[in-house]
């Protein structure tokens, strides 16, 4: 009798048995590659590969039995049944293809355990058929201890091997269950075969139609170059979809890294792939964060709710970075499929810049953008408060409104960027002169408003003092203008107890300080309401006088004082209000110059009195009076190039008549602009000349073809021996310098006896004619023209 020991040690040949475990792990490898594509596979495409995974499978099982059964030499003559043994072959592809497809097609850890178990049976099926194939000149006896020890082995080992699982692609994650899977096989086909007990008998012959093992071994030659085949097909699908997986996966990732927002794939709260966004976001590497936890940055409660807020509605947290600091993030988590898995991903995006534009735009809603002061919605809410807190304390509050004195002068002459520098220059010195509970914004424009609560007037005019003197102390930049301001102060409850009131009562004592001086401060008095509502009433009404036709034109004429004969016209501005009546020119110009309403009357009358000029039969000149404000405009030399040429009036019939006024302000641009008219043609008047500045030296430096004498120095020129001294030397001036002089003013024969006397070279005045329409002067205008016409109608 054969022990088990002697048929385990004596009895086999081990290359064959080495031969036997190698072409059973192959097997085994191979039939988990090809399970590996059936569950990710569907329908028919399934099918076939459970099918070439059950003849893989069967084949491998099939020749490592019928291999080892080579290497046994238990000394007795012996062969294999043709049938069973074809059977044996057809169980084992049978039983390894049921549970294979029990194991694939059901989901579950059941499953894959009962379709291991099947597979294992199978092993013992084809097992015990190919034994039972195995004809010998002997006895063949079992153990039932170790047959049911085998048949243990087999199920269990198989049913391990399936139940792990092996779809992950790559052939080191199929490793374990292919192991599995080798050592069921192996466990019991050794097993079982120390479970028979082989006796030789010399009367009992091997059959005739029994297999010899030559036949045997070219059997298993072709089971194993099929399993060598399908194991090689197997592994180029393996390496294949390996390459596909690592290019997709690569693809994957370089769109996750292109991302702007954080990406992270997770598995509960373990971290599975992070994009390099999210690495950047939290100071760490891609690499580093696998495997990490996903509640290390979101501490708290934020990676619970992100694991649970599984909708596209965002969460705000806090995400910790690597060295402890937190950045604000807004987090979407969806549930995802990852390497066949259930996973979720989680996309975080940073909340830094936006609540920095929030804060920002939450700034400029409150404050100025040039300045950085309170705006006038934030000033109103501000008033608001501290007059509730003085009624509380009983104290007032007094309200500081400023602006700045020719402002859009500055803008005009020196560009808006000196402009935005001046209004930056008063909010940085005017806030260094105030105390922490003083307040002081910009309302727009160059319009400021300061805010004080205090206990007596005099601190408000203390702090308004302080205010001007900070101005006027201030460095200018290099060539630019010097800050110049008025304030006016309105104090609660005293002058009103409602915040719009007291603004206005404040701006209206701002344009009494204007209106007095500049430079100065006013505090609101309850008679300046009245006035100052009427001048801003008058202002109103003076913007739209042009397009109303409330405006008309009259004409004074200019005589030469030897002949007698007019030499032109100057022309005057009239304004008839529909309920005032006629308003001075007294009245409205200083107001339309200071609204820069001069701007738009001043282009109207020049295009009115050329147009009429320019219709005359007879070529007098045209004398119109130019404010400051034009002088100094960047597009008056511009307008009246375009008007003349629109008009076609000659530029030498055409004298701009200029006040010394005009000039000082910015003598340079004043002296551009004159040189630019003289380019033009036109010819320039120094009009009232005795009166304001009469400096010398700007006769001498502005190019001036005309002075006219002032009226209050003609009146009476000959019998006040004062008013004459200043007359002659005038005149004497005029010769010296080669300019013709007129007189202004003249109403009576003497005064015109003394300027005939005196070489003047005109005169204009009432006794010469009073400012009329120009049709009273048709005469002048068209001569010979103008009789026959009229001699036409008496006829």
């Amino acid at each position: 009798m054969l022990t088990i020991v002697g048929c385990l040690v004596e009895a086999h040949d081990f290359r064959l048995v080495a031969l036997a475990a190698s072409i059973c792990a192959l097997a085994a490898l191979t039939t988990v590659c090809l399970v590996s594509h059936a569950r990710r596979a569907e329908g028919w495409g399934q099918t076939g590969w459970l099918a070439v995974a059950a003849a893989a499978g069967g084949s491998g099982i099939w020749a490592t039995h019928f291999i080892a059964m080579l290497a046994f030499a238990p000394g007795v003559p012996g062969g294999y049944d043709v049938l069973l043994t074809a059977l044996s072959l057809v169980i084992a592809i049978l039983f390894v293809g049921s549970g294979l497809s029990v194991a694939v097609r059901v989901n579950g850890g059941l499953a894959a355990g009962l379709g291991g178990a099947i597979l294992g049976l199978g092993i013992a099926a084809m097992h015990y058929t190919g034994m039972a194939a195995y004809d010998v000149a002997g006895h063949k006896a079992w153990d039932p201890a170790t047959v049911a020890l085998s048949l243990a082995l087999g199920a269990m080992l198989g049913g391990a091997a399936l139940t792990i699982r092996f779809s992950s692609r790559g052939l080191r994650r199929q490793l374990p269950g292919a192991f599995l899977l080798l050592l069921a096989i192996c466990s019991h086909h050794f097993t079982a075969m120390a479970a028979v007990t082989i006796t030789p008998d010399p009367t009992l012959t091997v059959s005739e139609a029994a297999i010899p093992n030559s036949w045997l071994a070219v059997a298993v030659a072709l089971a194993s170059f099929a399993i060598l085949l399908l194991a090689s097909a197997a592994l180029a699908l393996d390496v294949r979809d390996h390459r596909h997986a690592k290019l997709e996966g690569d693809r994957l990732r370089s769109l996750a890294n292109a991302a702007v927002e954080g990406l992270v794939v997770c598995t509960r709260d373990t971290i599975v792939s992070a994009n390099q966004a999210f690495a950047r976001l939290v100071g760490q590497t891609p690499t580093a964060l696998t495997g990490a936890t996903l509640s290390t940055f979101l501490p708290g409660d934020a990676a619970r709710l992100a694991m649970a807020n599984q909708t596209d509605r965002p969460l705000e947290a806090e995400l910790r970075q690597a060295d402890g600091g937190l950045v604000p993030v807004e987090i979407i988590t969806q549930p995802v499929e990852h390497a066949g898995q259930p996973h979720y991903a989680v996309a975080v995006r940073d909340l830094r810049a936006r609540r920095q534009a929030e804060s920002q735009i939450h700034f400029l809603a409150h404050h100025d953008a040039l300045t950085g002061l309170a705006n006038r919605a934030s000033f109103g809410k501000r008033l608001e408060l501290e007059m509730r807190a003085a009624d509380s304390a009983q104290r007032k509050l007094a309200v500081l409104c400023l602006d700045l004195d020719r402002f859009k002068e500055v803008n005009d002459l020196f560009g808006h960027a000196a402009g935005d520098a001046m209004l930056e220059s008063v909010a940085r010195i005017v806030t260094a002169e105030l105390s922490g509970n003083q307040m002081m914004a910009r309302l727009g424009g160059d319009e400021f408003a300061v805010l004080m609560p205090c206990e007596r007037p005099s601190e408000a005019g203390r702090l308004a003092e302080r205010i001007l003197e900070a101005l006027r102390s201030g460095i200018p930049e290099a060539s630019g203008p010097q800050i110049a301001s008025s304030i006016g102060i309105a104090l609660y409850p005293d002058d009103a107890d409602e915040r719009a009131s007291l603004l206005n009562y404040a701006d209206t004592a701002l344009y009494r300080a204007k209106s007095e001086g500049r430079g100065t401060y006013r505090f609101f008095e309850a008679r300046m309401g009245m006035e100052v509502r009427d001048r801003r009433l008058l202002e109103h009404d003076l913007r739209h006088a042009v397009a109303r036709g409330e405006m008309h034109l009259v004409y004074q004429p200019q005589t030469d004082v030897g002949s007698g004969a007019v030499t032109g016209f100057e022309v005057l501005l009239r304004w008839k209000h529909p309920e005032r009546g006629l308003v001075s020119p007294a009245v409205f110009i200083p107001i339309a110059e200071e609204s820069d309403a001069i701007l738009q009357i001043g282009e109207w009358v020049l295009r009115e009195a050329c147009r009429e000029a320019a219709s005359w039969h007879k070529p007098l000149s045209l004398a119109v009076n130019v404010s400051a404000v034009q002088i100094h405009s960047p597009h008056f030399v511009g307008l009246l190039h375009e008007v003349l040429l629109q008009t076609g009036l000659a530029p030498g019939r055409l004298e701009v008549e200029v006040t010394e006024t005009a000039l000082i302000r910015d003598p340079n641009r004043a002296l551009l602009t004159l040189r630019q008219l003289k380019g033009l043609g036109l010819r320039i008047a120094m009009d009232d000349f005795g009166t304001g500045y009469s400096s010398l030296s700007n006769l001498r430096s502005f190019p001036f073809d005309k002075i006219k004498i002032d009226g209050s120095f003609v009146r009476a020129v000959d019998s006040n021996e004062q008013t004459a001294a200043i007359v002659r030397s005038v005149l004497g001036l005029g010769r010296g310098l080669g300019l013709p002089v007129l007189a202004e003013g003249v109403e009576t024969e003497a005064e015109l006896s003394f300027l005939t006397a005196e070489h003047c070279h005109a005169a204009q005045g009432y006794l010469m004619g009073r400012p009329s329409p120009i049709e009273a002067f048709s005469q002048h205008t068209h001569g010979e023209v103008a009789i026959d016409e009229a001699t036409r109608k008496r006829a």
